[in-house]
């Protein structure tokens, strides 16, 4: 396999980051994953943590170097970290289970399959356009595809961050999966959260993601994204990848997975360390040892669901 990567995430004018993002090669698969976590005092934030945790730690045992059932895994994948989410609540004994949205690829043998729960997004950018992009599962764009909503009635809709398919939280997710997509040269796989895509066009994000450069243009949507949001900025979280196979000569930011070992892995992932915004105190922040017994908790809660 051969392309570029690049993530971000950022907290935006919140007191602490919710999302999570991750990507993981082997030398024939490629997993991206992004979760939105919902919930109050740092749930949020777990609940997002163990699912993309989860996945990427179930895609490293699983990817060996590639995955025999790209769908299954997903499926298997993405419903016992939901179970895993809820473990940790009966755990802890919470009221109410945290909740996350997320979106998962897996790109190998250049086919790309993707699996989503919520209203973080995934678009494939072909040629300047979208040539496919997953539907939120949201309370606003079930009003659109009934025809009771315009786009621009949905952003000012004040169920527009009401979704009704999540992992954790009191009801099953209704995973939603892709086909099996075929990727060209020069394709680019966008994932993001609601705090991206929100305050800006599909077609600001599909302008500003078009090219190789994926470490410039990154940072550059989403500083667009965050000067429009204003002071109700939400976090804002998104993984580029653009798909290089093709190329003859490589950028000197390409991966190539050709020389790379059977059993080895590249792993990429946002943790709590760097979630936080520097210079800010009050009496809802998390000491370290507080975010300390929380990674211990959030991997006691992913062992008991890991074969």
């Amino acid at each position: 396999m051969k392309f570029t990567i690049f993530q971000e995430s950022r907290v935006g004018r919140r007191r602490t980051n919710q999302d999570r993002v991750a990507y993981c090669y082997s030398r024939e698969a490629l997993l991206m994953i992004l979760a939105d976590g919902m919930g109050g005092h740092l749930h949020g934030e777990v609940a997002a943590q163990i699912a993309v945790q989860f996945v990427t730690q179930s895609f490293q045992r699983e990817a060996k170097p590639s995955l025999p059932d790209v769908v299954l895994f997903l499926s298997r994948a993405l419903s016992s970290a939901h179970h895993a989410i809820l473990d940790y609540a009966f755990d802890k004994n919470l009221p109410d289970a945290p909740r996350t949205t997320v979106v998962a690829c897996i790109v190998q043998d250049s086919q790309a399959y993707w699996a989503h729960a919520g209203d973080s997004r995934l678009y494939l950018l072909r040629r300047g356009g979208v040539a496919a992009q997953t539907r939120d599962h949201s309370r606003v764009q079930m009003m659109m595809d009934q025809g009771l909503l315009d786009a621009e009635g949905a952003a000012k809709h004040p169920s527009r961050n009401r979704i009704y398919s999540c992992l954790g939280g009191s009801h099953s997710p209704q995973i939603e999966f892709s086909k099996r997509t075929p990727l060209h040269r020069g394709d680019v796989i966008a994932m993001c959260s609601d705090g991206v895509w929100g305050p800006i066009q599909t077609e600001v994000l599909t302008r500003g993601l078009a090219g190789p450069n994926l470490m410039q243009a990154v940072p550059r949507v989403m500083d667009v994204a965050e000067e429009k949001a204003g002071s109700s900025c939400d976090n804002l979280s998104l993984i580029a990848m653009h798909w290089d196979e093709d190329f003859a000569d490589d950028a000197a930011e390409t991966v190539s997975t050709q020389t790379m070992a059977l059993g080895s892995f590249t792993t990429q992932m946002e943790g709590f360390a760097r979630t936080r915004p520097q210079g800010t105190a009050g009496a809802d922040e998390l000491s370290d040892d507080e975010i300390e017994r929380a990674i211990q908790e959030i991997n006691s809660a992913i062992q008991k669901f890991s074969k």
